[in-house]
């Protein structure tokens, strides 16, 4: 492998890690293994830090194909709890307001979901990484200052109720580029005269990279072990 030249790899990110440690220990392990001092590595599609799944990571030259793969489609399995909402919209923050939950039933999320499908406006989390005159909002937001965003369209192509143990929820959600699944908790909270937040994530597919073919940071070691050898021995 060329990692000068170029290379797309596929990590499982795990809980409470940033895009950015996965993209830092990755390189720093890299750099070490080429000796050399400095290597471009990015990633395409940031997940949270109390989101897990698959990352795309790229190295050198191959860092300008990151717009390409955040394109692409992506699947995520999100887990919901009904009746409970955070400032964040997910488990980053205290619960804020409880809403009943007794009036949900299996037929009124049979008749909510579906309006989830297809084109949507979304407003983003206050606590994203969405930037308001040169400062990220979560910035913002975790100063106590008035965050105002604007709502974006995007497209959920799928939208399927994988269980149902109220007030829990989990679905499968197949969607666009800048799909804030917190963001869509909160809503199908709201339709479902309720609240809503995430209290966990898993980005199951970006494209055709699964999960099956994805390695953990674990993995980096014997992986950059066999790369050297492989070389070595085609040398």
């Amino acid at each position: 492998m060329d990692f000068i030249a170029g290379e797309v790899l596929f990590f499982n990110k795990p809980l409470t890690w940033t895009s950015f440690d996965l993209v830092n220990k990755f390189r720093y392990k890299l750099s070490r293994k080429l000796n050399v001092k400095k290597i471009k590595v990015g990633h395409a599609g940031t997940l949270d830090p109390l989101a897990t799944g698959v990352m795309i990571i790229c190295t050198g030259k191959a860092t300008k194909r990151i717009d390409e793969f955040q394109y692409q489609t992506k699947e995520y399995v999100a887990t919901i709890k009904l009746g409970q909402t955070t400032p964040s919209f997910d488990l980053e923050t205290e619960v804020d307001h409880e809403y009943p939950t007794e009036h949900i039933s299996r037929a009124l999320l049979d008749q909510v979901l579906p309006n989830f499908i297809g084109k949507i406006e979304q407003v983003p989390p206050v606590y994203s990484a969405c930037k308001i005159e040169g400062k990220r909002a979560y910035e913002l937001a975790r100063e106590g200052k008035e965050v105002e965003l604007k709502s974006k369209t995007l497209v959920i192509d799928e939208l399927e109720l994988l269980s149902c143990e109220l007030p829990v929820l989990k679905l499968r959600i197949v969607c666009s580029k800048g799909t804030y699944i917190r963001a869509l908790a909160r809503d199908i909270g709201l339709a479902l005269g309720s609240g809503a937040h995430l209290i966990a994530l898993e980005r199951t597919r970006i494209g055709d990279v699964t999960l099956d073919k994805c390695m953990s940071p674990e993995d980096i070691d014997s992986f950059l072990e066999q790369v050297v050898i492989e070389e070595k021995e085609n040398k």
